[in-house]
C-alpha cells in the first residue's frame, strides 16, 4: 500500500487550531440583524404565537456529530473538488464542523483509492464518509461501513460543452462587448470581487443579458469543478420543487401533503408548501440563527439535519409545529429538507427514477453538467445545503430567474414563480425582517447590500452566493473557500458598487 497513492495519516491538530483562530461564520448572512431591542421583540412577538409542543433534541453526542461532518467535508473536498486535505482541515466547510472541535480527531485516514475518510477520536469513535457514485459523499452512521440505498449513475443528456455555445456548453461569444457597458469598469470590478488572497476566493463570474462578462478562477480549480456551495442548494431545491409544480404535480398553496402529518386533527395539515418555501413553517427545530437560541439545550437539529446519519426527511417530518404557519420566519433546515421529501414522494410516485430527476427535469434543460447533490446515508438528497457546483451552473440557475422561468424558449418554472422567490416573505415582514422571499432566495429590500433592493440571492456560508440583479439583467456569482468569508464578503460588495457604475439600468 503505497501512502502517497492510496492511504494519508497524519494529526492535524496543528493545522485546524491555527484555522480555529480565525473563527467561523454563520450559515447565513444577516439572519437576526438588530440590536438587543430588535431581538427582544422578536423573541416577543415569537412567544405570543407560541403552541403549547415539546422540544426534544437530537440524539447522540455532539462531537461524534461535529466529526461525522468533518469527514463529509473532507471527502467532499478532496475527491469532488480536488483540494489537498490538510487545506480543506483548515479552510472547509466550518458550519457543519467547527474548527475548533476538529483537533479532537486523532487519526486521519483518508484513502485515495476507495474515496474514503476515516476520523477517530480519543473515545475509540470512528466517522467515516465515502463517495458513492453521483451521489457523492455520504457520512456513515456509527459502527457502519456503507449506505441504505442502491448508488446510482446519473447520465447527462448534453451536447459537448467544448463545441456547444454558452450557455448549453462552454464556447463564449467572441462578438464585441456591447457599447452601452463599460468593460474597463467590469474588468475592475472583476478584480475587486475576487479579492486580495486572504478572501481564498475559487471562482468570481458576472453575467449581463446571459453573457458572461467577467470571470475567473483559483490555480486549483477549473469550470467544471464542483465547489460547496452550502445553502445556495436551498434555492436550488425551491427550483426543483417549482419545475414539479409546472408540471402539474403540485400546487404551491396547497396543504403539503407530508405523509407524516395526515392524521385526523393534525395542525401540520395547514402548512402549506408555499409557507414551507419562504422559511415560514413554524416547525419546532432550533437553529443557532434563532433570536431566541439557548446553546445549553443541546446539539442543534439545523445540523444535525447534515450531521445525524439517519433519514433527514423522517427526522423533519416527525417535528411538531412551534407557531402556526406563515406567522413567524424562522430559518432552519427543516423547510428544505420537507420540500425535498414532498419532491422524492411526488417523483417515485410517478415511477420516475429520484436520483436521475434534477438532471433530466432542470439540468439538462439549461446546461448544467457538474453538479453533485449528496445525500444521507438513506439516499436522501441533502438539498438544504449539499449541492455542488461550479460558477457557470450557479450562473446557469441564476439565468433561469432572470428570464422569469424560461430558458431555451421552453417554460420549466411556473409563470408567477420568480415574483414569488424575489417578493419579501409575509412572516419576514411581521418580524421586521425584510431578507427572506419564496423558493428559499435571500432578498436585498432593506438595501444591505449596494445593489437595488429588488435584486435576490441564492447564499451559503462562508460567503457563498449567486445574486440575481433584475434591474441590470445581472448575475454575479461568488464562492470561495470557508474561511474567506469575511474578505470575500467585503469584496463582493465592492465589485457590486463598480457594477452599478459599469452597467446600466435596463430601460423601461
Amino acid at each position: 500500500m503505497s501512502s502517497h497513492h492510496r492511504i494519508y495519516i497524519v494529526s492535524l491538530i496543528t493545522i485546524i487550531a491555527t484555522a480555529a483562530c480565525a473563527g467561523s461564520e454563520q450559515e447565513t448572512p444577516a439572519a437576526s440583524s438588530g440590536g438587543n431591542d430588535a431581538r427582544s421583540q422578536l423573541i416577543a412577538r415569537a412567544a405570543s404565537y407560541e403552541l403549547d409542543t415539546e422540544y426534544v433534541p437530537p440524539p447522540g453526542e455532539a462531537l461524534h456529530h461535529h466529526t461525522a461532518g468533518f469527514a463529509r467535508t473532507l471527502c467532499s473536498a478532496v475527491f469532488l473538488t480536488g483540494l489537498g486535505p490538510e487545506d480543506a482541515a483548515a479552510n472547509i466547510g466550518g458550519f457543519t464542523s467547527p474548527f475548533d472541535e476538529r483537533q479532537h480527531v486523532v487519526d486521519t485516514i483518508v484513502d485515495y483509492e476507495r474515496q474514503l475518510v476515516a476520523l477517530t477520536l480519543p473515545d475509540g469513535v470512528t466517522r467515516t464518509a465515502k463517495r458513492y457514485r453521483n451521489q457523492g459523499c455520504v457520512a456513515h452512521p456509527i459502527d457502519e461501513d456503507s449506505v441504505f440505498f442502491t448508488p446510482s449513475d446519473v447520465s447527462r443528456d448534453l451536447p459537448p460543452a467544448e463545441t456547444t455555445p454558452w450557455p448549453m456548453g462552454d464556447v463564449l461569444s467572441t462578438d464585441p462587448w456591447p457599447e452601452e457597458l463599460d468593460m474597463a469598469k467590469v474588468a475592475e470590478a472583476l478584480d475587486a470581487g475576487f479579492g486580495p488572497p486572504e478572501a481564498l476566493t475559487l471562482g468570481f463570474l458576472v453575467t449581463y443579458k446571459g453573457r458572461i462578462i467577467a470571470e475567473r478562477y483559483s490555480d486549483e480549480v477549473d469550470i467544471h469543478t464542483p465547489l460547496e456551495s452550502w445553502s445556495m442548494s436551498k434555492s436550488l431545491t425551491g427550483t426543483l420543487m417549482g419545475t414539479l409544480i409546472h408540471q402539474g404535480e403540485y400546487d404551491l398553496w396547497q396543504s403539503a401533503p407530508v405523509p407524516e402529518w395526515q392524521s385526523a386533527g393534525d395542525p401540520r395539515q395547514e402548512i402549506r408548501i408555499g409557507d414551507i418555501m419562504r422559511m415560514s413553517s413554524g416547525i419546532r427545530i432550533r437553529a443557532t440563527q434563532d433570536p431566541e437560541y439557548d446553546s445549553s439545550l443541546g446539539y442543534v437539529d439545523h445540523v444535525y439535519l447534515y450531521t445525524g446519519t439517519v433519514n433527514s426527511y423522517e427526522y423533519a417530518a416527525t417535528r411538531p409545529q412551534q407557531w402556526p404557519p406563515n406567522t413567524i420566519g424562522r430559518y432552519r433546515n427543516t423547510d428544505p429538507v420537507l420540500t425535498n421529501y414532498l419532491i422524492r414522494l411526488a417523483v417515485e410516485g410517478r415511477g420516475e427514477d429520484y436520483h436521475s430527476f434534477p438532471q433530466r427535469n432542470l439540468f439538462d434543460k439549461i446546461g448544467i453538467r457538474d453538479a453533485v447533490m449528496e445525500t444521507d446515508p438513506h439516499g436522501n438528497f441533502l438539498g438544504q445545503g449539499r449541492a455542488l457546483m461550479p460558477p457557470r451552473d450557479w450562473a446557469r440557475l441564476g439565468n433561469l430567474y432572470l428570464t422569469d422561468g424560461v430558458f431555451n424558449g421552453e417554460r420549466i418554472l411556473p409563470e408567477g414563480w420568480v415574483e414569488y422567490a424575489s417578493e419579501t416573505a409575509p412572516a419576514w415582514v411581521a418580524d421586521g425582517r425584510l431578507q427572506y422571499g419564496g423558493s428559499f432566495f435571500w432578498v436585498n429590500a432593506n438595501g444591505g447590500q449596494p445593489i437595488p433592493e429588488s435584486a435576490f440571492r441564492m447564499s451559503g456560508a462562508g460567503g457563498q452566493s449567486a445574486t440575481i440583479i433584475p434591474t441590470h439583467e445581472l448575475v454575479v456569482v461568488r464562492i470561495g473557500k470557508y474561511t474567506g468569508a469575511g474578505a470575500g464578503g467585503r469584496a463582493l460588495r465592492r465589485a457590486f458598487e463598480l457594477l452599478m457604475e459599469a452597467v446600466p439600468p435596463v430601460e423601461g
